[in-house]
């Protein structure tokens, strides 16, 4: 896992596999995506991980109600397919939001 931070400068840490390179001769790793700035090597916790995980979770409903719309396009211009594809990948963020959803529920519980 690493931290992404958002664009106010809040760690976000996250887990996945992807390239990137380390900058100019630094020798430090980081890379930013559309916006998150990546930083390699801190941690977080207490009320930044709620704050955090709260973040996450409006951050990916944002995303599935964009994808939603980029559906009913789709639809308009007569590419069903693709657009039942996507509104599958919209049916899985919101699984995962609820999940999501749930765990923040448990971390306020216990904070």
């Amino acid at each position: 896992m690493h931290l992404i931070q958002d664009e106010n400068g809040n760690p976000c840490p996250h887990s996945h596999e992807h390239e990137h390179a380390h900058c100019g001769g630094c020798g430090q790793a980081g890379h930013d995506h559309e916006g998150h700035a990546h930083a390699h090597g801190k941690e977080v916790s207490g009320d930044k991980m709620t704050a955090l995980l709260d973040y996450m979770l409006k951050h990916n409903e944002h995303h599935a109600a964009e994808l939603d719309q980029v559906a009913g396009k789709l639809q308009a211009e007569g590419k069903a397919a693709a657009a039942e594809q996507i509104k599958k990948a919209v049916d899985e963020f919101q699984k995962g939001n609820l999940y999501l959803s749930l765990a923040l529920s448990m971390v306020k519980e216990n904070s």
